[in-house]
């Protein structure tokens, strides 16, 4: 499918010059033609940037009109200052556009401990306002002001037919480490042209997010900045959605946030290996949750992934530590389909050939049978690699 965004949205993404390198566009600005129902969620960090603390004042809503980025500072640990500038950005959105102040969202990822440059900030509001657009490169650039390491932009829009028309939901996201839940460095804005009450809104993204966002780990680094956002402008038409639609909206919202929560793993920093990590028959979804990122974020295990070794041992140990009970001659466990290991004890297998399929495909499965009870979890994340080392020592010097 198109990437195209949903109805009585326009984006724009511009080089504005916080970041020094003229050809990575550092300001995105995404503005709805009517007021928007609007949640958030927002990292757990105590130490938060002064966009998050704006937000959470501004979320839940139902008059949203706008949310600024800019990316190449944080506006983080930047005290009074920095919170006076997450106002100033808003109100010079609300001023270049035509609207309230108390209706701009605003998201800022990058460098910690910085002050904003206000004036080129400002700039490069006016110029976003003067080019936004409906289009996809328009989206594209969006999606492309937002990234800091990433390697590309993080785009996902999803159709529903429901009973009153077909609504979209899109989504762009931003994060390549510094990623570590509860909600981690990474940013997400979903829009959709649905019609949905502030407690859907609210509800529907957060089980959204502990899907998705909440189930991925590069380093397992808990960001300063990290915020999901819903909008919802209501553009497509038809009443507020309810039952079976509702129902139906929730699934898609779902699927999108996993979409674009794979992709930040998928362009970890340095990363040479996606791992999705699966638990199978645990009491409840927390326990297994945290089962699979205590293994997702094992220095061992992520280091024997980058080297192609099946070394079941760091795998099956790290699990044990987790801090859940279950019965160790129970377990099991499979790497890219392959048995290794079963009910508690090794079986043979072809370690070339379980190297060989590691080394071979970008994606790698782990997968843990627990035979305690019947709810399952998914989590993602990266290998480790010298190359992750070498691009965070050289990020700020």
């Amino acid at each position: 499918m198109s990437v195209r965004l949903p109805l009585g949205y326009q984006v724009a993404g511009v080089y504005s010059g916080v970041k020094r390198n003229p050809n990575k566009l550092d300001l995105s600005l995404i503005v709805s033609e009517n007021p928007s129902v609007a949640a958030g969620v927002y990292t757990q960090n105590i130490v938060c940037g002064a966009p998050v603390t704006l937000n959470r004042q501004r979320t839940p809503s139902e008059t949203i009109r706008a949310v600024v980025v800019n990316s190449g500072v944080a506006n983080a640990c930047t005290g009074a200052q920095g919170d006076a500038d997450a106002k100033e950005m808003a109100a010079k959105v609300a001023q270049v556009c035509g609207f309230q102040a108390e209706q701009v969202l605003v998201m800022s990822t990058g460098v910690i401990g910085q002050m904003l440059p206000m004036d080129k900030i400002s700039q490069g509001i006016e110029m976003a306002a003067a080019q936004l657009a409906s289009d996809d490169d328009s989206l594209t650039a969006a999606a492309r002001g937002m990234m800091t390491t990433d390697t590309h932009e993080k785009i996902c829009t999803r159709e529903i037919q429901l009973k009153n028309g077909t609504v979209r939901v899109t989504g762009i996201a931003k994060g390549a480490a510094m990623i570590g839940p509860n909600m981690a460095t990474m940013l997400a804005v979903v829009m959709t042209d649905a019609s949905l009450d502030r407690d859907s809104a609210v509800t529907g993204l957060k089980d959204a997010v502990d899907e998705s966002f909440n189930c991925i780990s590069v380093d397992g680094h808990t960001s300063t900045s990290d915020t999901v956002l819903l909008l919802a402008n209501g553009a497509a038409g038809g009443p507020v959605l309810s039952g079976a639609d509702l129902a139906k909206f929730q699934a898609t919202l779902v699927e999108v946030c996993e979409d674009l929560a794979q992709s930040i793993p998928a362009d970890g920093e340095g990363a040479s290996h996606l791992v999705t990590v699966e638990v199978h028959g645990a009491h409840n979804r927390k326990d297994a949750v945290r089962i699979a990122k205590t293994v997702a974020d094992s220095p061992l295990v992520k280091t024997a992934i980058a080297g192609n070794d099946p070394n079941w041992g760091r795998i099956v140990s790290a699990a044990g530590y987790a801090g859940i009970a279950f019965n160790p001659a129970k377990v099991s466990l499979l790497i890219n389909g392959m048995l290794l290991y079963e009910h508690g004890v090794p079986v043979e297998f072809d370690a070339s050939a379980v190297s060989a399929s590691i080394g071979a495909d970008r994606d790698t499965s782990i997968v843990l049978l627990l035979e305690e009870g019947e709810t399952s979890a998914r989590f993602w994340t990266t290998d480790l690699t010298a190359e992750y080392v070498r691009l965070n020592a050289d990020y700020h010097t």
